[in-house]
């Protein structure tokens, strides 16, 4: 019980005593009724299939049990790069509508060691705030983009000293391996694209979550104004939302893979 807490990210999880697992895991809950950050990691985590030998069959299971008791609440766990994310209950019914991701300072704080850097990221998601509430739909993507595109370069180079020295290779998954340019790409220059490549090639992150970052890695690009006239997107607080979902599913998969910082 005590390393499902811990999976599920919560912070000085307490030590299993060994009396009867449910009653214990609802008197943790009670206790912490007041921390939703980790009480939706954990609701999460039951309904991740790499929790379970099984995998996503007995996942689901648990999702459908989960979803039927916060329906009520009008929250839902739903999949999004293959992994479980919490979303609000549309009120005509339709697709879950996703947030910004709960207790983000600190979920940066355990991946990232520089303050500067979660202080810049920070930034972008106050900004990204300001954008929707203000109907800035298209500068809001942008900056979920440029969010995703900071979090993986700072997590990447504090964590790969080749990185940091020689630069990134070619990993990109879209080019042929025998098509990529055998120069590296400085910490200074690298893209975007081979930022995603390179989690997943490092298994940091899952192929799904790969794709969907790619996803929001498009609508970023938007800020070329070239772009946007030759493919003439909507944006509106759907594409935000829908942002969104890929962050929580690209910061589970980092938390999963990664030590926290310090340890």
């Amino acid at each position: 019980m005590e390393e499902l807490l811990r999976h599920a990210g919560w912070a000085d999880p307490p030590e299993y005593d060994g009396s009867p697992r449910v009653p214990w895991l609802r008197d943790q809950l009670v206790e912490r009724a007041d921390n939703h950050a980790e009480i939706e990691r954990l609701l999460c985590r039951v309904c991740d299939p790499i929790e379970y030998d099984d995998g996503a069959a007995v996942a689901e299971q648990f999702r459908l049990v989960v979803n039927e008791k916060l329906a009520p609440e009008g929250l839902v766990v739903t999949l999004v790069g293959g992994r479980p994310v919490i979303g609000e209950l549309a009120a005509d019914g339709g697709n879950p509508v996703f947030a910004e991701p709960p207790d983000l300072q600190r979920r940066l704080k355990s991946l990232i060691t520089d303050e500067k850097t979660i202080e810049v990221l920070m930034g972008r998601v106050a900004e990204t705030r300001i954008c929707v509430e203000g109907g800035a739909y298209r500068m809001a993507t942008i900056g979920i983009g440029t969010f995703i595109e900071g979090l993986l370069l700072s997590v990447l180079l504090e964590r790969d000293e080749d990185l940091r020295k020689h630069g990134f290779p070619d990993v990109r998954q879209r080019i042929a391996p025998d098509k990529r340019s055998t120069k590296r790409s400085s910490p200074d220059w690298v893209s975007m694209e081979l930022l995603i490549d390179t989690a997943f090639t490092k298994d940091w992150v899952q192929l799904d979550a790969t794709a969907f970052a790619h996803t929001v890695r498009d609508f970023r690009n938007f800020i070329h104004p070239r772009k946007e006239l030759a493919e003439s997107p909507r944006f509106d607080a759907d594409t935000v939302m829908l942002c969104w979902g890929p962050v929580q599913a690209l910061l589970s998969d980092l938390e999963q893979n990664l030590d926290p910082v310090g340890k």
